[in-house]
């Protein structure tokens, strides 16, 4: 039960509910305030917990690379793919409805996309949240770290289509990020991140880098080796091989001065 101050008084012995693992990480690691917030007719409590995170794996055996994209949202170098395109599919749904709300021209008409556009990130941020404990679980149980490429500025940095840039702008790459991040923190697995340059056209094998060695968005075949395979796996390979190097360059001694 909590208690909430009004203007009239304090209330007293009011009841809240919710998930059996939300309320006993509520009983045992709340500490702050706790706010009352009002979201689409219902009230929520967001309280602030603070949770001791596990000791960080210093000496991770090896490394997962996650490949983040548009039409698969991640692809591990273990080959785990999770697939964009059920988020793709809503938001178009989503898209096609807002286009039918636009036309009434209502007052009714106006308030609805608001409401449809917290629908749909939530959507998104629960399939993230998804995507990132399945990682950061199975990277926790094999004893490796994580690999991710830093994507920071590539809005700026790379040129798309026109029919291209509705779905970069909306695409959540950054909050999955974040959510791995702090889901591994917790986990004690450690995190690296690496360039993101080329990932997709260099071979693992025998590292010669092209742009033709990427026929198609999918596929990707060495011109010089000949290794062949699903382009977003290659690029996750390389991210996990690009973090072997980094966490050796980290890990080496200072050099010693004389």
């Amino acid at each position: 039960m909590v208690e909430l101050p009004l203007v009239a008084g304090r209330l007293k012995g009011v009841r809240f509910a919710g998930y059996p693992s939300q309320l006993a990480v509520l009983a045992k690691c709340r500490k702050g305030e706790t706010d009352l917030v009002h979201r689409d007719g219902k009230w929520f409590l967001a309280a602030v917990c603070e949770i001791e995170a596990e000791p960080l794996n210093t000496e991770p055996v090896d490394w997962i690379g996650v490949d983040r994209g548009i039409v698969n949202l991640a692809t591990t170098s273990d080959g785990d793919n999770y697939s964009g395109r059920r988020l793709s599919r809503y938001r178009r749904w989503q898209d096609r409805k807002q286009e039918k709300l636009q036309a009434r021209r209502t007052r009714s008409a106006n308030r609805r996309p608001k409401r449809r556009a917290k629908r749909e990130a939530r959507h998104a941020a629960h399939m993230n949240h998804k995507i990132s404990k399945e990682i950061v679980a199975v990277a926790k149980r094999t004893g490796r770290g994580i690999a991710l490429e830093d994507l920071q500025g590539i809005r700026t940095r790379v040129r798309f289509c026109r029919d291209q840039r509705v779905r970069i702008s909306s695409w959540p790459f950054h909050q999955l990020g974040a959510y791995i991040v702090y889901k591994a923190e917790r986990a004690g697995v450690p995190v690296v991140t690496v360039d993101a340059r080329h990932t997709s056209q260099m071979c693992p094998r025998c590292g010669y880098t092209a742009r033709g060695n990427r026929p198609t968005r999918d596929a990707f075949r060495c011109r010089r080796c000949g290794l062949a395979g699903p382009a977003d796996h290659v690029a996750g390979v390389n991210v996990r091989n690009r973090a072997r190097s980094a966490w050796v360059f980290v890990n080496e001694p200072a050099p010693q001065r004389i």
